[in-house]
């Protein structure tokens, strides 16, 4: 599923192609399940005629704002969206696969974007797309303050709460930490391959309760939530660019495929695979004991940040779900369209 950094690049693509042009037209496709709160057609009819101002994020969502009156489309990727522009491939999640295709329009469309550019006359097109039907298509009056935004917890980067309180949100709970970054409502646009990645630069295994951590070890974790985030972001979510000692460029195949991550020490790591919170969590059992604690003094070995590639696709190894999950989603016959009673401003129940 596209994470924090991999959302933070398809807004920064929505501006680079988007801004200060006009929508002159939508062609939008009906899904009853990725629209929520409207339909295809109302979407349509909302941005047509308006120009694009901006485009922001916030954990895994991100929006477009659009200059007049009106609401914004407010999106989310789910485990398969993502943007095209027209004579492009699509940005995927990772590895840009080699059935990858820039036909026009593109597979599993959900709308498309005319742009007129009105200085020059030239018309661009941007699309959304989603094959598995898990990404969101909404409109807000007011992203920041109404759902899904206004009930996820803080950003990383834009709202990483003091150590303090930090310390507290998460010594207070006694779920596995894994579960707990990957709690939107806690850590907005942490997903499973940068809370593994924030785990094993903290030293902690994914196991660890929440109140068993000692106070160096929260503090890691404050520190590499930050660290991992914002490398991630600074090269635009391209892993080719991640340090070679980051856990992303070593952990996909699950044992299958050789890799050549190494200790500080020098030897070989061992990384190994468990299930926490419902997904399959890598970890290097050297630096990441499942053990340890509020009793312990000594500080774990660390993990060097210095600064290519993997083979698998994230739906074969990294995006799990059930079955019956899916079939759940995809055999609703009703779509909830009604609009909160009142709007939620704080974004956690946590800070």
């Amino acid at each position: 599923m596209p994470e924090l950094p991999e959302v933070e690049r398809a807004t920064a693509l929505i501006r680079s192609v988007a801004c200060g042009k006009v929508i002159v037209r939508v062609e939008t496709s009906e899904d009853t399940i990725v629209y929520t709160g409207t339909d295809h057609t109302e979407f349509a009819k909302e941005l047509t005629g308006r120009s694009v101002v901006d485009a922001a994020r916030y954990g895994k969502v991100f929006y477009i704002k659009l200059d007049g009156e009106g609401r914004a489309p407010v999106l989310h990727f789910g485990m398969t969206g993502m943007l095209q522009v027209k004579g492009q491939l699509p940005t995927y999640y990772r590895k840009t696969p080699k059935t990858a295709s820039s036909d026009w329009p593109p597979r599993f469309m959900k709308f498309i974007l005319h742009l007129k550019n009105e200085a020059t006359g030239g018309i661009s097109e941007l699309a959304f797309l989603d094959a598995r039907r898990l990404g969101r298509i909404r409109l807000c009056a007011s992203p920041l303050t109404e759902p899904p935004i206004s009930t996820l917890g803080f950003d990383p980067i834009l709202s990483m709460p003091v150590l303090t309180d930090f310390q507290t949100a998460v010594l207070r709970r006694s779920c596995p930490i894994k579960a707990l970054l990957l709690d939107q409502s806690f850590s907005a646009g942490v997903g499973n391959w940068v809370a593994d990645e924030i785990l094993y630069h903290a030293g902690v295994h994914p196991e660890r309760r929440c109140n068993t951590l000692a106070p160096f070890e929260v503090q890691k974790l404050h520190e590499q939530t930050q660290y991992v985030c914002k490398t991630a972001v600074a090269v635009n979510a391209d892993d080719t660019k991640f340090p070679e000692n980051w856990l992303f460029k070593h952990r996909w195949g699950k044992g299958k495929k050789k890799h050549t991550l190494l200790l500080p020490s020098g030897e070989p790591a061992t990384i190994k695979w468990v299930t926490v919170g419902g997904r399959t969590s890598a970890y290097v059992a050297e630096l990441q004991q499942v053990t340890g604690g509020i009793n312990e003094s000594e500080d774990p070995p660390s993990v060097n940040q210095s600064d290519s590639d993997s083979d698998l696709t994230p739906l074969e190894e990294e995006e799990e779900i059930t079955i019956v999950a899916i079939k759940a989603k995809r055999t609703r016959k009703n779509v909830v369209t009604a609009t909160p009673s009142k709007r939620v401003t704080k974004r956690s129940k946590f800070f």
